[in-house]
């Protein structure tokens, strides 16, 4: 008998409740998913290339988790109040009809525990399965291929969730059901009692209104120009101004909701009352709504602005070689390529390289004016006439310290053309191009100056007339990307030679053939090359080499802190602020449901009080998501301004528009929140329509 009521109850909760425990269950799955990081395959293959980094993310995961078990606490604590107060006459009526106290919290502790086993035993599986779908999916996205993947299972991670979970849950009702226990048997039975809230005048919420605004255009301002990113006080000055901003909006908005109920048609069905109860919910609930407003813009700008990074973070630069090497126990520079065959060649290595081919690049030598070889006089005086925008003075600040450009010989960088696919450039002898790594220059000051050299601009280059031409050049000239050039010209092989005096570095680029890479993925073809060329000890002959798992294993390292971290506590953000947004609303309409029963008994139907209803629910709930979603606007706009370097900034458009399509995907989980909630309220509504005696 006590068994099956225990049952029934656990049962009734979860169908009532179902947003409540639908929360928990993605908590349970966002938790084993973050814990089990260190097991996905790219952070294991990570793990080898950039293990440093890899180890302080990892040593962040505790640190997250403690975090979010602080804000679950809360958000269980919260929706298990609101569903203990509504049973607060059921469990009068039990201490009522005998039940002893004890008795009654061994059943309350028992439907506590049975519906977190079934929350976990339902979402521990889901976690596991999507875990390994993230770790394939990923690997495939990334070229790492699944033909060496093994399912993983994270036993410490599954026991990580089981205990955090339980012990927020057990501690959160501890505390809630002592409240309980020491109430008396009246104080159970007692309807709920409406505390009044005294009411300013309209002019107090309209200054505030008014203020909150101007704080949030302050901290919009300080975000997007990067001031508060200068310095740590800045930065809190911003979060302060963002903070206060949305509670005194918020607090203000009771005198608008004020205007649109004298606004409105009086002939509309419920109209009045519908708009009542929504300035009563704001007047009572306008700082837990504008700090749910703050959690659900942290969850869009985290989710926007991580999938936006990892996104585009590989469009800057393009693959083309898989290894670079430099031979320094070459005689002379002319030997290095013929002395690396060589040694490939005695170790059965040379059939695995389709192409090898030189990048000479070097300097000026025997400059006439030392280290001021080169002037461009026309080019900046080109630029000054441009329109006076960032760009523009962007370029001619950087331009204006070039004097002493590195130099790159023209038929390698030909090589380098046809191996990516792209037409060869075409010199004459007093002809160069200007080469510009992408970490130093964007799309709008590439095409800016593309129009300058449109003119063939002459410049002098240790005192010889030099006319550039053709378009800025950006291919990768070597695997490693921490060999960039700001700022290079590109010319015939003579003039190269001529103003180098033979002088220059030689690298070798290497792509690997068909054969090496057709048994598996390139990611595993090039890590089974790398563990064959360690094997030789090519150090001891002066060759060192860099292959293309350096240069993605960077890059993956970021897509995978910019997205797994941002996108786990995206999640966190947004299931806490909606479920306090529909607990609460749901324990105010339970605290007004004698004024729904008078409606009933004046004749309101059923549809027209759920209509009104979720009227309340579009407004309580629609606020703080339309506020949050401007606010991402500015917030994903303020979170490049400080995170991005200058060479990524050059995919910013395009981060952009991926973030502003992941805002509009997390919209449209909020309308599945708003839906769900209006349907507990349309099966509260309907136990109203029943008579009830007074008693």
């Amino acid at each position: 008998m006590f068994s099956n009521l225990i049952l029934r109850n656990s049962k009734r909760n979860r169908k009532e409740n179902g947003l409540f425990f639908g929360s928990l269950i993605i908590s349970i799955v966002a938790f084993y998913i973050i814990l089990s990081l260190s097991k996905q395959d790219v952070m294991v293959f990570l793990a080898k290339m950039e293990s440093d980094a890899v180890n302080k993310l990892l040593l962040m995961i505790p640190v997250f988790y403690g975090m979010t078990l602080g804000i679950l606490f809360f958000l269980i604590y919260f929706a298990c109040k609101y569903q203990l107060e509504r049973r607060r006459k059921e469990f009068g009526v039990y201490l009522m009809m005998g039940m002893r106290r004890s008795k009654l919290f061994i059943m309350l502790l028992a439907e506590d525990l049975l519906s977190s086993i079934l929350a976990l035993v339902i979402g521990l599986p889901i976690a596991v399965l999507l875990s390994e779908l993230i770790s394939l999916v990923t690997a495939k996205l990334v070229g790492m291929g699944i033909i060496g993947h093994q399912f993983t299972f994270s036993l410490s991670a599954v026991c990580f969730t089981v205990t955090g979970f339980l012990v927020i849950k057990l501690a959160a009702f501890l505390i809630l059901s002592g409240k309980i226990s020491r109430q008396e048997i009246g104080t159970l039975l007692a309807s709920f009692s409406e505390k009044e809230k005294k009411q300013r005048p309209a002019f107090v919420y309209g200054t505030c209104t008014v203020s909150g605004v101007i704080m949030l255009a302050a901290a919009y301002a300080m975000a997007i120009q990067g001031i508060a990113w200068y310095a740590p006080d800045k930065m809190l000055l911003t979060l302060l101004l963002g903070l206060l901003g949305t509670i005194f909006l918020f607090y203000g908005m009771r005198a608008l909701i004020a205007l649109l109920v004298k606004a409105g048609k009086a002939n509309r069905k419920l109209h009045v009352f519908s708009f009542r109860q929504i300035q009563e919910n704001v007047m009572h609930q306008s700082t837990s709504m504008a700090i749910s407003s703050l959690l659900i813009l942290a969850a869009l700008c985290c989710f926007g602005a991580g999938i936006g990074i990892a996104g585009t973070s590989r469009q800057a630069g393009e693959h083309v070689m898989d290894y670079t090497f430099q031979d320094y126990g070459a005689e002379s520079s002319q030997d290095v390529l013929s002395h690396l065959k060589t040694v490939l060649k005695e170790n059965d290595l040379e059939t695995q390289f389709s192409q090898l081919f030189e990048m000479r690049i070097g300097n000026v030598r025997n400059g006439e004016n030392g280290n001021h070889v080169f002037q461009m006089d026309s080019v900046m005086e080109s630029l000054e006439g441009f329109t006076q925008s960032e760009d523009r003075d962007v370029l001619l600040n950087n331009l204006g310290y070039v004097d002493y450009p590195y130099l790159i010989c023209l038929s390698d960088y030909n090589r380098l053309l046809e191996a990516a696919g792209k037409p060869a450039l075409v010199l004459e002898e007093n002809e160069a191009a200007v080469y510009q790594d992408y970490d130093f220059t964007t799309e709008s000051r590439m095409d800016m100056l593309n129009r300058i050299l449109s003119e063939h601009p002459e410049t002098l280059l240790n005192g010889t007339p030099l006319y550039l031409t053709g378009k800025i050049q950006s291919v990768d000239l070597v695997t490693d990307r921490s060999i960039t050039l700001s700022f290079a010209l590109i010319l015939p092989d003579e003039q190269f030679l001529q103003y180098t005096n033979g002088e220059y570095e030689v690298y070798i680029n290497g792509i690997m053939s068909r054969k090496a890479v057709k048994s598996g993925s390139l990611m595993t073809a090039i890590s089974d090359m790398n563990a064959r060329l360690d094997e030789l000890c090519l150090e001891d002959m002066g060759i060192e080499y860099e292959s293309y798992l350096q240069n993605i294993g960077r890059q993956l390292f970021y897509m995978v802190a910019a997205s797994y971290i941002t996108i786990y506590l995206a999640i966190i953000f947004l299931v806490v602020a909606n479920t306090i947004m529909g607990v609460q609303f749901l324990m105010n309409q339970q605290k007004t449901g004698r004024r729904y029963q008078t409606l009933v008994h004046l004749g309101a139907t059923y549809k027209d009080i759920c209509l009104s209803a979720r009227k309340q629910i579009n407004w309580f709930m629609g606020l703080p998501v339309f506020v949050a979603a401007i606010s991402s606007i500015f917030g994903v706009k303020a979170l490049f301004a400080g995170m991005l370097s200058s060479g990524t900034k050059g995919a910013e458009r395009e981060m952009l528009l991926v973030s502003a399509a992941m805002i509009l995907l997390l919209c449209v989980v909020e309308y599945i929140y708003v839906t769900i909630i209006k349907r507990s309220s349309d099966r509260y509504l309907l136990t109203l329509m029943q008579p009830q005696r007074e008693e």
